[in-house]
């Protein structure tokens, strides 16, 4: 049988790493050992710093958000807070948009928020005070039912004589 040599596919596949590290410095874009390493960690830099960019978009968005919120006389932190209260769905990206782009829009946006939250602490305070009533409404009927049952008390019990035993039989 005669030896069949793969030279297709294995020039194929180096042109391919080699294209890929066109551009690198010194030999990483001539030689195929170094320009595979090479081309091989950029890849593995790419994918760490696709999920990187994300996080570092968010901060920025944070930022500005902050900067924007404070301006209005809030903290990001109960931006977002009344924001969710009030059942204001905006991502950070947009809401940090508004705020560079429209300034008037974003501190109504804020005032939403405020507002949001206010409600949303008058509502828990009713809800502290009912159940507080409910509790001592329910305390004061416990004690009623208390003071109506008599209280029960523990039978002593008496050992029994083989000659009453027999008289119950």
């Amino acid at each position: 049988m005669s030896r069949i040599k793969g030279s297709t596919p294995t020039r194929n596949r180096r042109k391919k790493i080699l294209k890929a590290a066109s551009g690198y410095f010194g030999s990483k874009h001539l030689l195929y050992r170094t320009a595979h390493e090479q081309v091989m960690h950029s890849w593995k830099y790419s994918y760490i710093h696709r999920k990187q960019l994300k996080r570092e978009m968010r901060k920025l968005w944070i930022a500005r958000i902050n900067a924007a919120a404070r301006l209005n006389g809030m903290t990001y932190s109960r931006l977002m807070h009344g924001l969710k209260e009030a059942d204001v769905t905006i991502n950070r990206k947009m809401l940090s948009e508004i705020a560079i782009s429209d300034p008037e829009g974003f501190a109504s946006i804020c005032k939403v928020a405020k507002e949001g939250k206010a409600t949303e602490k008058k509502a828990a305070k009713k809800a502290e005070k009912a159940e507080k009533v409910e509790k001592t409404e329910e305390v004061v009927e416990n004690k009623e039912e208390a003071v109506e049952k008599p209280k029960r008390t523990r039978k002593k019990k008496t050992e029994e004589t083989p000659e009453a035993a027999e008289a119950k039989e």
